[in-house]
């Protein structure tokens, strides 16, 4: 790093200053109103600056949740906040924040892996990030689609509600959700407050969030759904576009009752969503798929910082008893040969001598981590070895494909 710079972590003294140098990287002006809410949840005890002569020219951050990986529940460091200041740029200063960064998470030992999402994909494989799960948008034609008739489910009842006022009802849901769903992270202290916020400057010129809630025949919160509108009238008639931001429920027929209530709102000729999953089962349940205007995109990145801790902790789909060669040049201690064995309900990796069945990058065991990377697309590709025929091509899938639906 240029060695007119100097790299120390942030004090809540720095958040204006950080907030201002976000605002240079990613073109955004943040209000008042703004500012203070990214200070509920900004953690600077975790958050690392470049300082030139006092001016905050470098920024990245931790944020302390827990994300949903295959089977299990674990720490993740949620790396978000990362800029340098235009004028420092090419000068080592993101590379000395984000080594700094995972020695750190690495060195307090308490998350195995790191995620993130990539505003520039080009760049996070140089850390040891690799491209573990993507989200498939929607962009529907809401005139033209139905939910078939034989998705529907009796003694359903739907409300709307104000969605701050739900807050305990939606957390409900949402964290039983969350437990099996792949990519899902966790909302502690803060962040449902955060979440909720609905800050005018967010809407994009549509209309504040409205909430769903579907109950159940005992009257038990069963599911829910966030949305806005744009309102829109042309030489044809209403043309409003229906904006979802989240949708949560682990009942088939809850799925329905939501996506049938949301594309046949009135007044409204579209529907787009930014968080449908690759394997999105709205895709079987339509009349007419095609009508949802599929574009898939990547999304979550992972780095996996304590080897076998991470693959420990996640089960696998198939039975896998296979020998890992990873070069890690970052985090040392990841180097080396592992054997992994495990399935379904537990598993265990530990160093070995043996002679290794597959060879590859901290990286690419990172895409692989969630699932939404198959190790038959990395051989093919070259960036995995195999040196025997034990290739458990299966294993590190997962009965879903993960899903992740919050942009941190």
């Amino acid at each position: 790093m240029d060695e007119t710079v100097r790299l120390r972590q942030a004090t809540a003294d720095d958040h204006d200053a950080i907030v201002d140098l976000l605002g240079h990287v990613f073109h955004h002006d943040y209000d008042d109103e703004a500012r203070a809410l990214d200070r509920t949840i900004w953690e600077p005890e975790r958050s690392l600056v470049t300082d030139d002569d006092g001016a905050v020219v470098g920024h990245t951050t931790a944020l302390t949740r827990d994300l949903t990986v295959p089977g299990a529940v674990l720490p993740a460091a949620h790396v978000t906040g990362v800029g340098v200041a235009p004028t420092h740029r090419r000068r080592g200063l993101l590379t000395a924040m984000m080594h700094r960064q995972l020695t750190e998470v690495a060195e307090a030992g308490h998350e195995p892996i790191a995620v993130l999402w990539a505003s520039e994909t080009t760049i996070y494989p140089r850390y040891g990030y690799g491209p573990s799960a993507g989200v498939m948008s929607l962009s529907a034609m809401t005139r033209e689609l139905r939910i078939r008739p034989e998705f529907s489910g009796a003694d359903l009842r739907l409300r709307l509600v104000d969605p701050k006022k739900s807050r305990d009802e939606l957390a409900a849901v949402y964290a039983r959700v969350a437990e099996s769903r792949v990519g899902w992270s966790s909302r502690p202290g803060a962040w449902w407050d955060f979440h909720l916020a609905d800050l005018k400057d967010n809407r994009g010129g549509a209309t504040s969030r409205h909430g769903v809630i579907c109950y159940d025949a005992d009257g038990q919160p069963a599911g829910y759904a966030l949305w806005r509108t744009k309102g829109k009238w042309d030489e044809y008639g209403p043309d409003a576009q229906v904006r979802v931001n989240e949708l949560a429920a682990d009942d088939p027929a809850v799925y329905a009752a939501l996506w049938r209530f949301l594309l046949g709102i009135d007044l409204a000729r579209s529907l787009v969503y930014e968080g449908g999953a690759v394997d999105e089962p709205l895709y079987v349940m339509v009349d007419e798929p095609r009508r949802l205007g599929r574009k898939y995109e990547e999304a979550l990145w992972v780095r996996i910082v304590d080897l076998p801790s991470a693959l420990e902790a996640r089960r696998y789909q198939t039975p896998v008893d296979v020998v890992l060669e990873v070069t890690d040049p970052l985090l040392p201690a990841n180097a080396g040969r592992w054997r992994l064995t495990g399935g379904t309900d537990k598993a265990s990796c530990v160093r070995t001598e043996e002679s290794p069945d597959l060879a590859m990058t901290v990286t690419d065991l990172g895409a692989l981590y969630l699932g939404g990377t198959s190790l038959g697309s990395l051989i093919d590709a070259g960036r995995v070895r195999p040196l025997t025929a034990n290739v458990p091509t299966a294993a590190f899938g997962w009965r879903r494909a993960p899903n992740p639906i919050e942009v941190f």
